[in-house]
């Protein structure tokens, strides 16, 4: 009774007056709290978001809790020259000439022939610039410890088995499908 009462409060307080009524007796509700100015209640949408964030990540995948923690998924790499140091001077010639908007684009055409039937191992091996799955076709297994970029890993144990979503990280933009 204690403990639903102390998560209810934990809602409504905040700041110093949260740690002032969890100081204090369990028993003894803590003093009002004035809600938000209107303004401060009702951001707009440029205010929430984050301008560092592309358009075409999977926002709504990644904010999902994991559905395993083992997945095998097959990804399409698509960078741009802004991200040169990443690669220690392999940037894929493609990526050289392309701008971070270029490479949205592209992520965005290839998830459409994607979601339109287009066969994955053959969309990546003629676009990804992660040479060796491209060429090889294999797939990655994913695991918490796997020696992946992180974003790569939140994704792939995110998604359900054979849905693709996509995730940005130091590399460039990863379009990722999981087989298992």
């Amino acid at each position: 009774m204690v403990h639903a009462w102390a998560e209810t409060v934990a809602t409504v307080v905040r700041g110093a007056a949260l740690t002032a009524a969890l100081s204090g007796c369990a028993s003894k509700p803590p003093a009002p709290v004035a809600p938000p100015p209107p303004a401060a209640a009702a951001a707009t949408p440029a205010e929430t978001v984050d301008p560092s964030v592309s358009p075409v990540v999977s926002a709504d995948i990644l904010a999902r809790e994991p559905v395993a923690n083992t997945a095998t998924v097959k990804h399409i790499l698509i960078s741009w020259q802004d991200l040169a140091d990443a690669f220690q001077g392999r940037l894929d010639p493609r990526a050289v000439k392309r701008t971070k908007a270029e490479a949205e684009a592209l992520v965005l055409a290839l998830t459409k022939q994607l979601q339109d039937g287009a066969d994955f191992d053959t969309v990546m091996k003629a676009n990804s610039e992660d040479l060796g799955s491209a060429n090889s076709g294999r797939p990655f297994t994913v695991t918490p410890d796997a020696q992946l970029v992180i974003e790569f890993r939140q994704l792939s144990t995110r998604l359900s088995v054979g849905e693709i979503g996509v995730v940005q990280s130091d590399f460039g933009f990863h379009i990722i499908k999981r087989l298992t």
